[in-house]
């Protein structure tokens, strides 16, 4: 009687150690999901905001051309690093777009450019907030698949580690700030 009673209450743990992982699994998904979601909004306006720089600073050609290459890599890199890695690319590009825009203050007034500049800064914004929740799902996820005894479900079941979607080194440096006098 007590053997069966032990058996049971190790299959209801195993069960619920493999629903849990599934549910975090989901979550996960659900996250990378949000985040394709609020990158693909951001590939959208990107033509735009080339297209009205390119009205003022036509001859600007390389940057704008870096921006759109940079954004096609980013829309087809697969995988969470190598996403991460095409985003930062394409920010860096974009950074080199808005330097560019500040040489025309012609452009800097146009209300269209600064509605685009706006609406991809709330992107930027919605595309941090969902990689924090990714990242916080996936290590979750991660150290559950680490831990005992839950391991040995993820690992009877095939769950593997997830990747976190990582900022580029560059993003994370603190800016230097210099009062010195000239």
């Amino acid at each position: 009687m007590w053997e069966l009673l032990i058996v049971v209450v190790l299959v209801v743990v195993a069960v619920g150690m493999y629903n849990g992982l599934v549910k975090l699994r989901e979550q996960a998904d659900a996250s990378w999901a949000d985040i394709d979601v609020q990158l693909k909004r951001r590939y959208d306006l990107i033509p735009n905001l080339v297209e009205t720089v390119k009205g003022y600073a036509s001859h600007e050609k390389d940057t704008l051309e870096r921006v759109v290459q940079a954004r096609s890599s980013a829309m087809s890199a697969q995988g969470p690093a190598a996403k991460a890695e095409a985003e930062n690319a394409l920010s860096g590009a974009l950074k080199s777009l808005f330097a560019l825009s500040e040489a025309y203050p012609q452009l800097q007034a146009a209300g269209g450019f600064r509605d685009l500049q706006a609406t991809l800064s709330q992107i930027e914004e919605s595309v941090s907030q969902a990689r924090r929740y990714y990242n916080a799902v996936v290590r979750d996820f991660n150290t559950k698949t680490q831990t005992f005894p839950s391991v040995l479900i993820a690992r009877s079941f095939g769950f593997s580690e997830r990747e976190f979607f990582e900022v580029a080194e560059a993003e994370k440096a603190v800016p230097k700030v210099d009062f010195g006098t000239a």
